[in-house]
């Protein structure tokens, strides 16, 4: 009987102390655990490599950012002016204390009158500030979206490139999550990082000088807190980033499993395990939950510490503040002025010191887009690199010594294989499964490359064409189609974008697709729902079939492409096939050995490796592997249904 998985508990319990030991681990033995949770290609990037990278970003929005920044510096600076009119007010209004003599004598000296000046000009100073501060933020939340688009788009042109074998471990649903969530917190460090903190300094930074001209004495009490930015920030805020990162690792992971249910929902619901599926699922999300929770407790940690520390420093200057007015040392005015600027100066450190924990959030995400974006990309382009031309292109294929293994795996998939195929010829590929026909057909089309030896194309190592352009003259038709949530003609003319109807049409005839696509409800227009989903297997095939006809492919791949067609409709599109291959140089998988007969040469696959080619009629005389298999298949289908 198989294990029952751990649950959310569990694997929570095992997350916590792996934070807990990080503490108390040395910086070696950290780096050993890191080594085995993350992937190789992972980082242990500071905090300031990643401003560094985040900053090198926003080169193409400097403007931007600069004019955003200036807004703002001006729109708090005039936030300061609006606290100082609390001391008029107390001063000179209320206490009717006349107006010093050096003041300009356009300012009212009467008490109604210069309260109606002074709650002027605030307003006036107030509508000012919003004006700049809106016009500013609107320019910031720009960049953002802009830098989110960006972001997203380069990490799905990179994630698109990456090795099959690294697109496979990362699944649909892990691709979504890193394209949603953590691209988009990228963009979300413009506030973040810069234009928060930004508002928070020059506060700061007036406060300071406010104060210093009220009192430098109350200055220093004021600036006596400031160390514990510092100290929130080392107790707490460095161990927040792991936290968030693991967490954004969770929710790939979960929104891997969803995906991935909902793709197999036939099988879910064929073998009722619906709530075996949600089970799967809902682990997955309890152990997330949990995983925030925890790092909302260390978040909050942060809060109650300036939560406290704020109402006792506001509490003990004015103690001190109020002594100094009994004394007569200051006013009353004085007093109520420095208050407010020192709740403007305490409110930014505290404002810098809780949201760094969101901050640190953003740079969790921004963090694992950087190790996406640091992966190696597939079979990349080099200088020497040259782009292959279809007007050059013979067609001719030759395998020399190639030997194959799939990344991971400890056995060859294909080993020792020699074969020269000429430009037009049709090479059958049939054995086992697991023998290596598909191997053979992925190194054709390039998306792999052999561990050893070379895959020549005209004469030329595959290896020095550019992947890309190499691909476009290539067409595949796989036993496992996929098509897209789109109309008919969306999933034929993907081959060809600048198709015409009539071209697309054309093709849905070669491949006998035209007659059943003529009878859906809006034709060629009809949409065919993701993968295909209201089409049979059949009809799937030969929409492939045609998307095939369409790309027009100097090398054609047919894995096993007839393999869900009934009799009548494979004896029906055999002709048009036989149109389509004619030409091309063309490698054919294909189980029911009775539609390669007219191939030019099979090729017999066993074990990774070649044991037969030849004719089908060379093939049968010499009463080997092949000419068993045909016997075989020859007697299964001569028995009696």
């Amino acid at each position: 009987m198989s294990k029952h998985p751990p649950s959310s508990r569990q694997r929570f319990e095992e997350y916590k102390q792996e934070f807990l030991n990080r503490d108390g681990a040395s910086e070696k033995d950290r780096d050993s655990s890191d080594k085995k949770r993350q992937r190789k290609s992972q980082r242990d990037r500071s905090s300031w490599t990643l401003v560094r990278e985040f900053l090198g970003m926003l080169r193409d929005h400097r403007g931007s950012i600069i004019f955003s920044m200036a807004t703002l510096t001006v729109a708090t600076i005039l936030a300061l002016i609006p606290p100082a009119a609390v001391k008029l007010v107390v001063d000179y209004v209320l206490s009717r204390e006349p107006l010093p003599a050096d003041l300009p004598t356009w300012i009212p000296r009467e008490p109604w009158p210069l309260l109606l000046w002074i709650v002027g000009g605030i307003l006036f100073i107030s509508m000012v500030k919003l004006c700049l501060h809106i016009w500013g933020r609107w320019h910031a939340t720009r960049v953002t979206k802009l830098l989110q688009m960006s972001i997203r788009k380069r990490v799905f042109e990179h994630a698109a490139r990456l090795p099959l074998h690294r697109i496979q471990e990362l699944k649909s649903g892990g691709a979504a999550s890193i394209l949603r969530q953590d691209a988009g917190s990228v963009g979300d460090l413009v506030f973040g990082m810069l234009y928060n903190p930004w508002r928070a300094v020059i506060q700061l930074i007036g406060s300071f000088l406010v104060l210093a001209w009220v009192d430098w004495r109350l200055l220093i009490g004021a600036v006596a807190i400031v160390p514990l930015v510092y100290f929130t920030h080392r107790t707490w805020i460095h161990r927040i980033r792991p936290q968030f990162r693991r967490v954004r690792a969770q929710r790939e992971e979960v929104d891997s499993l969803t995906t991935e249910s909902f793709g197999g929902v036939r099988v879910v619901r064929a073998f009722g395990r619906q709530h075996a599926e949600t089970n799967r699922i809902m682990r997955g999300n309890h152990v997330m939950g949990r995983q925030e929770l925890y790092a909302w407790w260390w978040s909050r940690a942060i809060e109650m510490v300036w939560e406290t520390v704020i109402p006792l420093a506001t509490t003990g200057l004015l103690v001190y503040g109020g002594w100094r007015v009994l004394q007569d040392e200051l006013t009353m005015g004085d007093l109520m002025m420095f208050l407010v600027y020192v709740l403007m100066l305490l409110g930014p450190l505290a404002t810098l010191a809780q949201s760094a924990a969101a901050f640190q959030n953003s740079l969790s995400g921004f963090d694992r887009v950087l190790d996406l974006l640091e992966e190696p990309l597939e079979m990349e382009s080099g200088p020497e690199t040259k782009k292959i031309q279809s007007s050059e292109f013979i067609g001719s294929v030759e395998f020399k010594d190639v030997s194959f293994r799939y990344p991971g795996a400890d056995g060859w998939a294909v080993e020792n294989i020699d074969l020269a195929v000429e430009p037009g010829e049709t090479i059958a590929l049939v054995g086992p499964s697991g023998a290596g026909k598909t191997t053979i057909c992925n190194l054709v089309a390039r998306f792999y490359d052999p561990t050893n030896g070379a895959v020549s194309i005209d004469g030329t190592d595959l290896v020095q064409y550019d992947v890309e352009s190499y691909r476009r003259l290539t067409g595949i038709v796989e036993q496992d189609v996929f098509l897209f949530d789109g109309t008919v003609a969306e999933n034929i003319g993907y081959a060809n974008r600048r198709a015409t109807g009539a071209e697309i049409a054309t093709a849905a005839k070669i491949a006998n697709a035209a007659e059943f696509i003529d009878k859906l409800p809006q034709g060629y227009d009809t949409t065919i729902g993701e993968r295909g989903v209201r089409l049979s297997g059949g009809q799937r095939q030969r929409l492939a079939i045609a998307r095939a006809v369409l790309a027009n492919p100097k090398i054609l791949i047919l894995d096993e492409a007839t393999s869900n067609l009934d009799t009548e409709s494979e004896r029906l599109i055999q002709t048009s096939m036989s149109a389509l291959m004619e030409n091309r140089t063309c490698f054919v998988i294909a189980h029911r050995l009775s539609t390669i007969a007219s191939a030019d040469r099979i090729v017999v696959l066993e074990d990774g490796k070649i044991t037969e080619i030849g004719t089908h009629q060379s093939l049968m005389e010499l009463g080997g592997r092949y000419h068993e298999m045909v016997i075989m298949q020859t007697n299964t289908a001569a028995l009696p249904g």
